[in-house]
């Protein structure tokens, strides 16, 4: 079979910037696994995905005119249902024949598999495979029926009549294998070999395709359009480099920004612009923002990471003189930025303390009450938290900040930027006479915003951070709105990494289950208690943290079934613990901790607490008796100064004493006192093994 290379492109109206990359990338693969599964190309070959504001178009290598034949074979029905006592075929075997379009076959030819009543017949037959154009149509279809379009949009085609539904009007098609067109069609579009280069800067238009392996050279040097990607995200990302080295500044790191704006532009230009410096008197998160989210700029930072002055604009052409297109953006930024500075100005003649009785008028949830409600609570925990971390003092902060933690959501500026919630809220503070300590809580309290994202800077930010997402979690289970399968409409697993970080993180000695519990009872009379649910995904929530620090299952699960209070001593069990398991001791002493587990669990009453050493029998029995005295005394003396490593590798001495005793000692024996005293001395040796983490969970 003659296989060429494919090209494939959907000439569209512009495309929504912040889908496109996702649409590039759906619409290769989706192409390119249809034709693979209809046989059409090998597994693995190579796929080049192609997205612009106007196009999204795929190449892929070695497409064949024609998929090879194969065999195919069906199964039909038990020979008993498919023929007669006579060998002859039954009328439901026909009947199965002529759907398959193989009525004509005689019985004769049917295979059968199996013995006895369980023989089936089965239709073996050559199944032509798809040619070219067949099975690209059928891609295609499923291609655009499966893309993951934000929002679809109804429009009628060039007859006037019919209409079709699509991410953005369609307007051309492109399907060249090798220099031949496939017929194909989709959309009301039939396939050619034309399509357009940019708006106003292409050399040629429209853009006649040599074949396929010449798409994006044509489109780049007669349409002037970077048709890939990530090729024209890379020259974006130079040129803003360059720029911003001639101002020796450098451009803020923004990747959602710097997709948008690829899928903004089909032949970017960068250029340099500047405001004027009286607006530098705005918080620069204000400026920033307003610059991002309005405008797709890209502030610049000075080498101490303060704003400055400039920002650059990716433009989508590329003229000789590029003072007006400097002058124009200029002239637009500037109203936006004397917006901010109005909302600054005026959000500070009135005290965030002056707002919060006006919290009470704002609806948090229906089943939880307002605003106002709930930094009662915040504030109730945040005291609490605050005493534990740093009593009457940290505790007294914590409440305040807790206070006017939620003010700056009447605000001005965070009504029409709602991403700087908290943000303004510390620079409000501080205009207001308020502490740091107080200023800075604000400023953090809903951080960690995202995975990765930094913690509380201190104590009194930990705590009203904590204090804040516990009373989400807690608030939110109690009405039973939990997340479910990928969809967490309110971000409690997110919250609830973020309690895990601070705890671990931040190290600080407080208990999981009492938090929970604690704000539980922050909620009125009849709010729902549901401590064990939260507590439950707690606990999932920090297995997968774990699990992301690099540590297996198998560790995880160790450590945790001891139930240590503080999570913060999580790390240091779970790094002395891998330090034990390299230990060659190791593997048999985790293989007799789960033994001695399996057979205090299975004794009757469970274990006497005292060892009666006249009660020995056997040398076995006094030897670990002994063993154990010593080696307990070292472990427990390592554990509690804090050497969790010492600690485990203590136990290694245990290892010839054990194995003895499991070997001379029968502990199930028939006199009571005796076995009683046995059982007393495997649950001191359990006791003394499983300070750190359950052995057993490394036993094979």
């Amino acid at each position: 079979m003659t296989s060429k290379n494919l090209l494939v492109e959907l000439f569209v109206e512009e495309l929504p910037p912040k889908a496109l990359k996702k649409l590039g990338e759906a619409f290769a693969a989706g192409i390119a696994d249809g034709l693979q599964a209809q046989g059409l190309v090998a597994p693995g070959a190579a796929v080049a995905s192609f997205a612009t504001p106007r196009r999204l178009a795929v190449h892929v290598a070695g497409v064949a005119e024609r998929a090879a034949d194969r065999q195919l074979s069906q199964k039909l029905m038990p020979v008993a249902v498919a023929l007669d006592g006579s060998g002859q075929p039954t009328p439901a075997l026909l009947k199965k024949l002529a759907a398959l379009g193989a009525a004509d076959t005689p019985v004769s030819q049917l295979q059968r598999q199996g013995e006895g009543k369980a023989q089936t017949l089965y239709l073996d037959s050559r199944v032509h495979g798809a040619t070219l154009a067949d099975g690209l149509q059928q891609a295609l279809a499923d291609t655009l029926a499966r893309l993951p379009i934000p929002k679809v949009m109804s429009y009628q085609l060039a007859d006037g009549w019919s209409s079709v539904q699509f991410v953005r009007p369609a307007h051309g098609l492109v399907a060249l294998h090798g220099d031949a067109v496939v017929p194909v069609g989709v959309l009301g579009l039939q396939a050619g070999r034309r399509t357009q280069g940019h708006r106003f800067e292409a050399a040629a238009s429209p853009v006649a395709l040599r074949d396929a392996d010449s798409y994006a050279e044509q489109l780049r040097t007669q349409g002037a359009v970077i048709a890939s990607f990530a090729e024209r995200r890379a020259e974006i990302v130079r040129q803003l480099q360059a720029a911003a080295q001639r101002l020796q500044l450098r451009p803020i790191e923004d990747d959602a920004l710097l997709d948008e704006v690829t899928g903004l532009v089909e032949r970017p230009n960068v250029l340099a612009c500047e405001f004027d410096e009286a607006f530098l008197q705005v918080p620069g998160e204000c400026l920033v923002l307003t610059m991002k989210a309005n405008q797709k700029y890209f502030p610049l930072l000075d080498a101490g990471g303060r704003l400055s002055r400039h920002f650059l604009v990716v433009s989508n052409i590329q003229p000789a003189d590029p003072s007006r297109v400097i002058e124009g953006n200029q002239r637009v930024v500037r109203p936006r930025l004397a917006d901010a500075r109005f909302f600054f100005d005026q959000d500070r003649k009135k005290t965030l303390a002056s707002r919060v009785p006006a919290l009470a008028k704002v609806v948090y949830h229906a089943k939880l009450g307002s605003m106002g409600e709930r930094v009662e609570r915040v504030r109730t925990l945040a005291r609490a938290i605050g005493e534990q971390l740093g009593g009457p003092a940290l505790a007294q902060a914590a409440d305040r900040a807790a206070l006017l933690a939620k003010a700056d959501l009447l605000s001005d500026m965070v009504g029409e930027f709602p991403e700087l919630q908290g943000v303004m809220g510390g620079y409000y503070a501080r205009h207001d006479g308020e502490t740091d300590e107080v200023a800075c809580a604000i400023e953090d309290h809903y951080k960690p915003r995202f995975a990765g994202d930094e913690l509380p800077r201190q104590p009194c930010g930990v705590a009203l951070a904590l204090a804040d997402k516990l009373e989400t979690l807690a608030g939110l289970f109690g009405i039973g709105q939990l997340p479910s399968g990928d969809k967490d409409p309110f971000a409690l697993r997110r919250h609830a990494l973020g309690v895990i970080r601070m705890l671990i993180e931040r190290q600080l000695p407080l208990e999981a289950e009492a938090l929970v519990q604690m704000a539980f009872k922050a909620f009125p009379a009849g709010h729902g208690q549901a401590q064990a649910e939260l507590a439950l995904f707690l606990r999932e929530r920090l297995v997968g943290y774990l699990r992301e620090q690099g540590f297996s299952a198998q560790e995880v699960e160790a450590v945790l079934d001891v139930r240590p209070a503080h999570w913060a001593e999580l790390p240091r069990r779970l790094a002395a613990l891998r330090q034990f398991a390299a230990l060659p001791e190791a593997p048999a002493l985790a293989a007799a901790n789960k033994r001695v587990g399996n057979i205090l669990r299975k004794s009757e009453g469970g274990a006497p607490a005292a060892v009666q050493a006249g009660l020995f029998g056997d040398p076995a029995e006094s030897g670990l008796y002994a063993a154990l005295q010593g080696v307990a005394a070292r472990a427990d003396a390592a554990f509690d100064a804090g050497d969790l490593a010492g600690s485990l590798q203590a136990l290694a001495a245990l290892k010839a004493p054990v194995d003895a005793f499991f070997d001379q000692v029968m502990v199930n024996t028939d006199d009571p006192a005796l076995r009683a005293n046995r059982l007393a001395l495997l649950g001191q040796l359990h006791a003394a093994m499983n300070r750190v983490a359950d052995l057993s969970k490394l036993a094979a």
